[in-house]
């Protein structure tokens, strides 16, 4: 820019100077108190972000937004059916699909007839650990395009229970990932249940020192070096946090791969979240979840998997599913985000966010490893103690109208009947079973409030 002729009549403005003109433009009112806003992630963020106040350029990142690839998830209750649902959907713009496979009944043969699993990227996520099941996955599919997230740290959390007992559960845990070179971590479960995003990426990092600290001493030097970790994120509405999010998260894992001598690239499996998204004026959830995958896009996911406007309430549908997945072909081919491997890449803004967001995520972390680490604290409780608080704090603020969610705490349409609409419960259950640890649950903001409504129609 300085180099261009056309601005060398104008003088540089320093941030100095226009935070002086602001505060004159502001005729006495308080810089701070009406420009300043405070965000749950102890962050202050500023009106304006300015180039003299770094003191060397950011690094370029590594995000390719040119190879994200459209994903559709399937629930396999029928082997037959789904085949056919996943040829549809790749007929028509997926690009990559994930199964959600849950028992080792179903069957590989059929499920797969007909893909082209040379070329079209997979995902099985298997509702159990079975050695023998996925080394069948692993020799019906191409090894560049299939990716078996194991995560039995995610299991405990999520359930309070492993899948049989820590033994077996690590045992079984150490084959699968010798076989596939390869586990998951789930983030998503940290969102969905309200954790901030400075706890989200804090949680990752932990979660992923547990299983690094585990194998470190089981993998060859050059299985590491080719070692994935693939992160199931979810993604919210706050739209420029939310990208800081996702390039904070490859930035922290790299540093901790490199401590490990780990493979420092991570994959990116991106969702929207579901925390945010309401069951009155449903539409509404189109509008969250185009920008919640805008986010996902812009921060270099991997792969983008659109959540359906009706998935709280609705069973699997034809409509819901196309309409999501179209909402992902305009973004990649109306709207071009898949032109720029970067493009959040220089913004001041996004920059100082992600520098922010990821020293107070390390800094959390560094606690976490301090007081005996991610499972010891998730033992204690510690962990779904600390989500709950920010998750309370969060539900207050919602319940007070200072976090907004139009249709629902404001501007609701009274005329909204849903109780007839419900194929699927869209609450949180309540199943009292024995458990090791408390489970992390996830809950959406505006349950209560929907209950209500739900209870007077």
């Amino acid at each position: 820019m300085k180099n261009n002729p056309l601005f060398s009549t104008f003088d540089d403005v320093s941030s100095k100077q226009w935070k002086q003109k602001i505060q004159a433009d502001l005729k006495g009112a308080d810089y701070n108190d009406t420009l300043i806003w405070k965000s749950n992630e102890g962050i202050d963020v500023r009106p304006f972000y300015h180039a003299d106040e770094f003191d060397t350029l950011p690094e370029i990142s590594d995000a390719k937004a040119t190879q994200w690839h459209i994903c559709q998830t399937i629930f396999v209750a029928d082997a037959k059916k789904s085949n056919e649902k996943a040829n549809d959907a790749l007929s028509r713009g997926a690009e990559s699909i994930k199964f959600i496979i849950p028992n080792t009944k179903i069957n590989l043969e059929e499920l797969l007839k007909s893909i082209d699993t040379n070329t079209t990227l997979l995902y099985f996520e298997l509702q159990f650990l079975d050695t023998e099941y996925v080394t069948e996955i692993l020799s019906k599919t191409s090894k560049d395009k299939v990716y078996i997230p194991t995560d039995i740290i995610g299991q405990l959390a999520r359930a309070g229970n492993w899948f049989k007992d820590l033994k077996t559960d690590h045992s079984i845990f150490e084959s699968i990932v010798k076989s596939t070179n390869s586990l998951s971590v789930d983030v998503a479960l940290y969102q969905n249940s309200g954790a901030t995003i400075v706890q989200q990426l804090a949680y990752a990092l932990a979660h992923v020192n547990e299983y690094f600290n585990h194998l470190d001493a089981l993998l060859s030097t050059e299985a590491k070096k080719e070692f994935n970790i693939i992160f199931n994120v979810s993604v919210g509405t706050n739209y420029f946090f939310e990208i800081a999010k996702l390039r904070a998260l490859r930035l922290l894992f790299s540093t901790l791969a490199e401590a490990f001598n780990f493979n420092t690239q991570c994959h990116i499996f991106a969702t929207p979240s579901k925390r945010n998204k309401t069951l009155y004026d449903y539409n509404t959830n189109m509008l969250r979840t185009t920008t919640e995958c805008m986010s996902a896009i812009l921060g270099g996911s991997n792969s983008v998997c659109n959540l359906p406007y009706d998935a709280i309430y609705h069973k699997d549908n034809e409509f819901g599913e196309r309409i999501s997945r179209n909402q992902l072909l305009v973004l990649k081919h109306e709207s071009y985000f898949d032109k720029v491997n970067n493009p959040a890449d220089g913004n001041y803004y996004v920059e100082t966010l992600t520098e922010q967001i990821s020293e107070k995520a390390l800094a959390l972390f560094k606690d976490i490893e301090s007081n005996g680490g991610f499972l010891n604290q998730l033992k204690e409780g510690t962990i779904q103690r600390k989500i709950k608080e920010s998750a309370t704090k969060e539900q207050e603020d919602f319940n007070a109208n200072k976090l907004i969610l139009l249709g629902t705490n404001k501007h609701p349409n009274p005329n909204d009947k849903m109780k007839h609409e419900l194929e699927l419960y869209p609450f949180v259950k309540h199943n009292p079973v024995k458990t090791l640890i408390a489970p992390i649950i996830e809950n959406r903001l505006a349950e209560s409030m929907e209950q209500e409504r739900i209870n007077n129609e």
